[in-house]
Formats: C-alpha cells, structure tokens, sequence
C-alpha cells in the first residue's frame, strides 16, 4: 500500500497526483507541464488522527474528488498517486544490527519492535518499508504503518470516480524531495497543529518525529526542536547546518529569525520551483520535482 516513491520512478508516471488535508485536496494533472489545482474541504469533512476515523463526510468528500479528477473520471481507470496526511500514519526510523533478507522475517521484525510504539495494531496494519545503506554496521531502516481502514477509506473515493491509487505515501516522505541531499539538514513541516521533524544527513533519514502541538505558536514549536536539536548533535556527532520550514505561510521569515536565534542555526524557507511549498501542497511539489528529477 505505502510504497516507497522511488519503486514508482521506475515506471511511467500517473495521469494525476492529489495530496489530501483537512482543508482541502490539492491536484496535479501530470504531462509535458504540470497542471495545479486545490479544491478547498468544507469543515467536518476530515479529522486526521493515526486512531479513529479520518473522513467524516464521505459523501462530500466524493463530490470534492470526482471535480478535481474532471474527465479522468470518464475514462477507464487510471494510475493516480495518493498523498496522505502524516498524522494519518506512523513514519519511523529503525536501526538494526542485522536486518534478515528474507521479506517475510523483515516485516515480522518490524511489526515486532513498533508492537509498544505505535497506537494501533499492528499485526492488521498496511505497513510499507525501505531499508537505507548500512553504516557503522547498522541498517537504518524508514518504515510507514497506518491501519488499513484509515487508508481504505482514504482510497475509496478516488476508486469510486474511477481512479486507481497506484502509489501512496505520506506528505513529508514526498516533500523530501525537495530538500537538500548534501549535509546535515532539518525539516520542520507545519499543517494545522501538527508538526513532523525530518532529519536527513547526506541523503539518508535518520529521524522522523510527528506530532499535535498544544498550539502553532513559535514557542510550541521552539519547544520540540530544541530537544530535536540536542539529540542530534549527541547521536549524529555534529550540528545541524540548516534548518527548512515548511507550512508556515506568512509567518515563515518571522518563524526563521526566531528559530534561528533560539536554535543558532541557519533556518529559511523550503521551496519549490513550481511555487512555495505549504502545509497543503507540499507532499504534491516534491513528488511532482521527483518526477522531473527522474
């Protein structure tokens, strides 16, 4: 179900791609040049959460796809790629000392260490995962579990109007893709009160964090990073170089000029050169630069 994106690079790319959120669904229809579209959710529509039930309002929400899908929804059924909302799964980063090569034992191992850690079962959990190149005799390994009903009800309304979701992932994985390979890098993706941390160093992630913030104040969110920051400078042996902030409209050269005297690194906004990615479309950039990089 969650497959990693680059397993998709190798085939031809879809007609379209959506990215799903509480406030609405942004669409990209895929050719020589890429078409953009949002089309906003009414209130109640969607209530993300990794436990209970995302889409409240399936009838609206099947309206709001088939007229963003327009005539693709006439045809036979296409390949479209999907983008979830990252509180609707949970992305991890294990590390193994030996991770076995048989598939069957590596998802047995994975199930195993996040059975404590994860807030639903996961034995009956849709579970997708890619190992990184070992090093320092480890294999860190980025692992994305959801409850197959989140996702099947997530899917239903686009196989309705006729398309299939041949991929799907998670806004923040697609939105790596735009971020920087080189160095030691942070970031910081805001949609609503939900805040995801990545940490990538020379192209391999090293931790995801996601989570709801008591609010989307400076300080709240001042509040998770700091502890982000410590860690990483004990656990990866250096500073972060660069922190990017996505998701923070408006208020991004402010969020970067405090965040950066509070963290005492460099912070800016990240982008795109289809436009500035937001809490509501960034998932959809990086999977749409993926396609042109690729």
């Amino acid at each position: 179900m969650l497959r990693a994106l680059k397993s998709l690079l190798q085939d031809p790319p879809p007609a379209m791609a959506f990215e799903i959120s509480e406030a609405g669904i942004a669409a990209a229809r895929i050719g020589a040049r890429a078409e953009l579209d949002f089309q906003p959710l009414k209130p109640g529509v969607l209530a993300v959460s990794p436990v209970k039930e995302n889409v409240l309002d399936p009838d609206e929400f099947v309206l709001t796809v088939r007229q963003l899908a327009g005539s693709q929804a006439a045809r036979k059924r296409r390949d479209v790629a999907l983008i979830l909302p990252d509180f609707s799964a949970r992305i991890s980063v294990l590390d193994f000392d030996h991770f076995p090569g048989d598939a069957k034992e590596q998802a047995a191992l994975i199930r195993f260490r996040l059975k404590r850690s994860v807030p639903f079962d996961t034995e009956s959990a849709a579970l997708s995962y890619v190992a990184q190149a070992p090093a320092a005799g480890k294999t860190d390994v980025i692992v994305v579990m959801a409850p197959l009903e989140i996702v099947s009800r997530y899917e239903a309304p686009f196989r309705t109007a006729g398309l299939n979701p041949g991929l799907v992932t998670t806004s923040s994985l697609a939105a790596l893709e735009l971020a920087p390979v080189h160095g030691l890098s942070v970031i910081a993706k805001l949609s609503g009160r939900v805040l995801t941390v990545l940490v990538r160093e020379e192209g391999a992630l090293k931790l995801v964090r996601c989570l709801e913030l008591p609010s989307a104040s400076l300080d709240d969110i001042a509040a998770v990073l700091v502890p982000t920051f410590v860690y990483i400078e004990d656990n990866l042996g250096r500073p972060a170089e660069k922190l990017l902030l996505c998701g923070f409209g408006d208020e991004t050269g402010e969020a970067a000029r405090h965040l950066s005297e509070e963290l005492g690194v460099v912070a800016e906004g990240l982008r795109s050169p289809l436009g500035e990615p937001g809490e509501n479309n960034a998932g959809l950039l990086g999977y749409l630069r993926s396609i042109s990089k690729n």
